[in-house]
């Protein structure tokens, strides 16, 4: 298979995953490839101890060759080093061997062929310093959410409370009584505002992990096909995941787009 198809067919894979909801299927031969990769390294930069293999480094670096520009985000996303980071630890574990517990790996891509006898996939490995924080809390970070499409009640809002509602209208009402106010709210009635629900997400900040999570707030049937209409989805690194209704949210990085119906904003940290 020449490199180019190669390179289209596993950027496909990774691209659909999320959608499906699928892992990889361990089978895949582009897959299988890199997996041989790392642990070829692994063994040659490993070493007996106490009778046991020893893996010391606790980075190891991925570099793809000749991935185009435009398949380059899908690569070094986080779902792709996610998958294959917890591919070598399960298989380090299967063969007994000791690694350090912050194994991390980082996938990096060049839109340069490899030349005569390159391999297209290249593997190093590097021991960083632990980073050690010397706070027992967590400091809060600045977020905020900025207006991508439709219009709001304001351009952009900061996320200083614990919770932030995001909806159509300012005030929901029900038959009796009040029922919340919404933070971010799309009152203006265009053709993209009224794709979002009255009472649509909310975004609540966590103190003891200092993580921003998304909630979905809309009410829709969540078995059978009606359960892909869940209306919010994270736009991250060029794919796109739902996010349905469940009691943990759905953890925020800084620069997803938030997909309300056809409104969009984003999450910025600082």
């Amino acid at each position: 298979m020449a490199l180019s198809d190669l390179i289209e067919r596993l950027g496909r894979i990774i691209f659909e995953a999320p959608f499906n909801g699928s892992q990889f299927s361990r089978d895949q031969p582009e897959l299988a490839e890199i997996r041989l990769a790392l642990i070829d390294e692994v063994k040659s930069k490993s070493h007996q101890a106490a009778g046991r293999r020893v893996f010391p480094h606790n980075l190891v670096r991925v570099h793809l060759l000749g991935v185009p520009e435009t398949q380059s985000a899908a690569f070094n996303g986080d779902f792709f080093r996610n998958y294959f980071e917890k591919e070598l630890k399960s298989g380090l574990k299967r063969l007994s061997y000791r690694f350090p517990e912050d194994l991390q790996l980082e996938f990096r891509t060049s839109p340069r062929l490899p030349a005569t006898q390159e391999a297209w996939i290249q593997v190093e490995t590097e021991s960083r310093a632990k980073v050690l924080d010397p706070s027992p809390t967590l400091a809060r970070r600045s977020a905020r959410l900025v207006v991508l499409r439709g219009t709001a009640n304001q351009p952009e809002i900061l996320l200083k409370r614990g919770r932030t509602n995001i909806g159509r209208t300012t005030e929901v009402s029900r038959t009796d009584g009040p029922s919340r106010r919404n933070d971010l709210a799309f009152i203006e009635d265009t053709e993209i505002n009224r794709t979002v629900s009255r009472e649509h997400a909310h975004v609540v900040h966590h103190k003891a992990s200092g993580e921003y999570r998304l909630y979905n707030d809309r009410w829709y049937k969540v078995e059978g096909r009606s359960k892909g209409n869940c209306g919010l989805w994270i736009i991250r690194d060029g794919l796109s995941q739902d996010v349905h209704r469940n009691p943990r949210g759905f953890k925020l990085h800084a620069g997803d787009d938030i997909q309300l119906g056809q409104a969009v904003v984003r999450f910025l940290l600082k």
